[in-house]
């Protein structure tokens, strides 16, 4: 689909990744960019339309579906890391946030957005995913166990959607310089981007993005001995 003239949605686009994507979309004609956040009021960007939304409340998510019912675009780019470790975290609090937001919240809007997407003729939906749906280590498993459930999910919805025309987009990336990997110390990729990458693959009609050097090496080595993705295991 072309981004010019399109109806877009970007969740979680009051800072990061999310801004970026919404900046792209005006900077391609998008003719109207609904921006969520769980506060309205933290969209600053001219042009922009705020719209509350938490992906984590079914209410929100129906709210959001109802008022924009014009999407032919949405980006499913909310997202939390809570960093808890595997095996010594206090709780499970950490595994469910990011379980949440990271797979059911973007089930959820896909749930209420197919409808409108196809009411409009298709369109596509893009969910943000990341390297770790490929890959994983203790100290981001259960952030890595939410973006590859998400990674399934939406496998499943573009089979599920197919029929209707709406194109569905994996994007996936390492590190992007963004305030989640602000202590990682490692090569970075701009939201900026990764927005242009993203609506680049939207518009070139792709199933997947991968916007960097890391996830197409990730991705190349899933076919392969578990010694090449996880090096401490070794060879078989």
């Amino acid at each position: 689909m072309k981004i010019n003239g399109s109806v877009a949605l970007v969740t979680g686009a009051n800072r990061g990744l999310g801004a970026a994507f919404a900046r792209a979309l005006l900077e391609r004609g998008a003719s109207t960019v609904y921006a969520g956040a769980r506060d309205p009021s933290t969209i600053t960007e001219p042009g922009l339309v705020p719209v509350r939304l938490d992906v984590t409340d079914p209410d929100s998510v129906a709210a959001a579906a109802a008022l924009c019912g014009d999407v032919t675009l949405l980006v499913n780019n909310a997202g939390v890391s809570r960093g808890d470790a595997l095996l010594d975290g206090a709780s499970l609090d950490a595994a469910r946030a990011e379980l949440e937001t990271n797979y059911l919240g973007t089930l959820s809007m896909g749930r209420a957005f197919a409808p409108v997407l196809g009411r409009n003729g298709g369109g596509a939906l893009v969910n943000m995913l990341s390297v770790l749906s490929f890959v994983t280590s203790p100290q981001l498993a259960t952030y890595a166990a939410s973006k590859a459930a998400a990674w399934s999910l939406t496998n499943a919805l573009r089979l599920e959607l197919r029929e209707q025309g709406t194109q569905v987009v994996a994007v996936h990336a390492g590190y992007i310089d963004t305030d989640m990997v602000r202590s990682v110390d490692a090569d970075k990729i701009s939201p900026a981007e990764v927005a242009a990458r993203t609506f680049d693959g939207v518009e070139a009609g792709l199933h997947e993005v991968l916007v960097d050097h890391l996830s197409r090496s990730v991705r190349s080595a899933l076919s392969s001995d578990l010694g090449v993705l996880y090096p401490a295991l070794g060879s078989a």
